[in-house]
């Protein structure tokens, strides 16, 4: 069995202002064709099993690059079109191949590609032709697109969100190819469009439920090989946002429709339990302070990384630092502040300027005097049984606020963002974290008391705010009449 693997993505907030060139990507996730290290990704799952699959079946793996940035804007026209065909000369160079695996996001736009799955997964069919399966995983965020489905053999998406399963949906994929290769399958896939903008948090009901059902229906359907809700990426004013149900069977498209139909009706009677907007800022701030005593985590939704805001928005800073509370807040994204401050050193009383820099949705800068009490030259925190990193990174104290400053964006995911700086999260009154959904499973242990502040950044999270132009309208619930 000789197989190709490749990977290449990010996630795009098209209302952001972040542009993602080639350094975005050089700073994240950019291995070349044998050079991703052994360890696990949530981006590498099906180039893991792959090598596994060598190692103990003896097959032929092909690595091409493996590409990713953190969530942002749109991607430099130059910079996608230069990775792009980077992926399909590799996979040229490879052929011929049993079949090919992707690791895409599915929702990457360009400056003037809305659908850069779509568009990959097109020339690569070219190459391949019609008999190589070509399989990829995605993002539960994907932007499901009709290019996508016509191109592809077999589509995965994570069930979880936060997306936890990576590995198991990269096994899924890479057994499916391989019996479809062997000829003991044929899958078709057929898709549900739900004519829904949601949130679907997966760790809590109604959707801890859904998930569950899924995989009770994979398990006891026949036919039924596999089963995805597609949430779509709310922030990506794209023709295919939206919440989609993909099903796939072994040679039945009408099972495929029947299943995705049931399955899309039983999101639409679930969805307003499920769409919970975050709560203005005073509020959460209010309603933390009448908590008993011991942490409150309040997430900074509003200016979450993960979702393509730039992380150094200072209004929810600024509204803390009012409130007098003892707190921890990170990571909020400052190269130029860890740089000052990495230099000052630690034990430094300075004032430092942050955050407020990349976007009216920043806020302004804010001014403080503080003492910098760790330096990093290479900080991270843990995810899901990886590491990812935050690069250079301090630790400031004003009053009784400890911030963690970190040279790379992204969202917070573990306590140990805290931890690994010498700040003890368990010590302070409020914990905030600039994440939406990622940090839950890290921080639950620390505390049951979550809140979802929404506010000062540039993640809306009442979608009836959002100045969409290009979805395809009618659209919940943005309007009523979408049975």
């Amino acid at each position: 069995m000789k197989v190709f693997t490749a990977g290449f993505g990010t996630e795009c907030n098209t209302f952001s202002p972040l542009y993602l060139g080639l350094e975005a990507f050089r700073e994240a996730y950019f291995y070349g064709p044998g050079q991703h290290p052994r360890r696990l990704t949530e981006v590498s799952a099906p180039l893991f099993v792959l090598r596994e699959r060598r190692d103990r079946l003896g097959w032929t793996v092909a690595e091409g690059s493996y590409i990713f940035a953190l969530p942002g804007g749109r991607v430099g026209k130059v910079t996608y079109e230069l990775l792009r065909d980077r992926l399909l000369g590799e996979l040229q160079a490879a052929l011929p191949v049993d079949f090919v695996a992707l690791s895409l996001h599915g929702a990457m736009a360009a400056v003037g590609y809305d659908d850069c799955e779509g568009d990959i997964l097109d020339r690569a069919r070219a190459l391949v032709g019609a008999d190589v399966p070509i399989g990829i995983e995605i993002d539960p965020h994907a932007n499901l697109s009709v290019a996508m489905v016509d191109a592809a053999d077999i589509i995965i998406a994570m069930k979880e969100y936060p997306h936890t399963d990576f590995l198991e949906r990269g096994e899924e994929l890479i057994d499916l190819l391989e019996k479809m290769v062997r000829g003991t399958i044929a899958p078709v896939m057929a898709v549900h469009d739900c004519r829904t903008i949601g949130r679907f948090h997966t760790f809590r009901e109604p959707m801890r439920a859904f998930v569950d059902g899924l995989a009770h229906r994979e398990r006891t359907t026949p036919k039924l090989l596999s089963i995805s809700l597609i949430h779509g990426f709310p922030w990506a004013d794209v023709q295919d946002m939206g919440a989609k149900v993909l099903a796939i069977t072994d040679g039945d498209a009408d099972l495929a429709q029947q299943i995705a139909a049931v399955v899309g009706r039983e999101v639409h009677a679930i969805r307003r339990q499920a769409y919970t907007p975050a709560v203005p800022i005073e509020t959460a701030l209010c309603a933390a302070m009448q908590c008993d005593p011991g942490p409150v985590v309040i997430a900074d939704v509003s200016d979450n990384p993960g979702g393509g805001a730039a992380g150094d928005s200072t209004t929810l800073l600024r509204a803390v630092l009012e409130s007098g509370a003892s707190a921890c807040l990170g990571p909020l994204w400052d190269p130029m502040a860890v740089r000052i401050a990495s230099a000052a050193g630690v034990g430094a009383h300075i004032t430092l300027r942050l955050g407020g820099k990349a976007a009216a949705t920043s806020d302004a800068p804010l001014d403080a005097e503080g003492l910098v009490t760790a330096v990093s030259e290479e900080a991270w925190q843990s995810w899901a049984g990886t590491r990812t990193s935050l690069g250079a990174a301090v630790a400031f104290s004003v009053g009784e606020v400890r911030i963690i400053v970190s040279s790379v964006r992204d969202q917070a995911y573990s306590p140990d963002l805290f931890t690994n700086l010498g700040v003890d999260p368990s010590e302070c009154r409020l914990v905030v974290v600039k994440s939406a959904q990622h940090f839950m499973n890290g921080f639950k242990s620390l505390s049951p008391r979550i809140i979802l502040a929404g506010g000062g950044g540039a993640l809306e999270t009442d979608f009836r705010k959002i100045a969409y132009r290009n979805i395809e309208r009618p659209m919940w619930p943005l309007d009523d009449d979408t049975t």
